[in-house]
């Protein structure tokens, strides 16, 4: 009798971890374009040259904030940075480059780099930053785990992105930032909410709307203009 007792414990506590999801929401996103959009049509066609960037950093944890490498940046940004390519009007021909931490190891990477930038008219630079607190991450697995996921627990991912355009000369002649948190909730019940509001899938949302966001008021503003 004890021995099934025991059995029946162990599998209504496998239940309730298997059971155990999450859910991820995005907040609103701060420094958004406020005015309406308008395009710069007929202006005349600019080479541009992006330089993107992606951070990452553990609060508590990395001493400082570290490049991702190919590997590491999020999924599928080439195709959210060519979707959002669609905001801007006057783009004759552009290229991009991302920076890795092993370019400082790689002098043909960055000779190729400057090379970029002395070849357009413009350089936009993107950098992409996301954070998390380790402490908080750790206390919140421990009580999650402590609850068998019973009571909800929330994981916190801060995002941001900051824009620095430059003309041929190199000199900053704008620049851009937004910020947004997404919130991971875990708790049993959530099994029913997580198919609709996945890590991934906001995470996605993010990217999208930072770069739509920017590129929309870059062309509203008139940046990429020659002088």
């Amino acid at each position: 009798m004890k021995i099934k007792g025991f059995i029946q414990t162990g599998v209504i506590l496998v239940s309730i971890l298997f059971l155990g999801s999450c859910a991820t929401f995005k907040s609103e996103i701060k420094g958004k374009y406020a005015s309406d959009a308008e395009k710069s049509y007929g202006s005349e066609r600019v080479r541009v040259l992006f330089v993107f960037s992606h951070y990452r950093q553990t609060k508590g944890w990395d001493a400082i904030p570290q490049l991702d490498d190919k590997w590491q940046r999020i999924r599928g940004f080439d195709d959210f940075f060519n979707d959002a390519l669609s905001e801007l009007s006057n783009i004759e021909n552009y290229m991009t480059y991302t920076e890795y931490a092993s370019d400082v190891n790689e002098p043909e990477r960055r000779a190729l780099r400057d090379s970029l930038m002395n070849s357009h008219d413009f350089i936009v630079k993107m950098k992409f930053s996301r954070e998390k607190s380790f402490a908080g991450h750790f206390l919140g697995t421990l009580f999650s785990s402590v609850s068998l996921t019973l009571l909800p627990v929330p994981y916190f991912n801060s995002y941001k992105v900051r824009t620095d355009i430059y003309d041929s000369e190199r000199r900053l002649i704008a620049s851009y930032q937004r910020t947004a948190r997404l919130t991971k909730w875990v708790q049993t019940g959530l099994i029913f909410v997580y198919p609709f509001h996945t890590g991934k899938r906001k995470k996605e949302e993010l990217y999208v709307e930072f770069m739509h966001d920017i590129f929309r008021q870059i062309e509203s503003e008139g940046v990429l203009t020659k002088s």
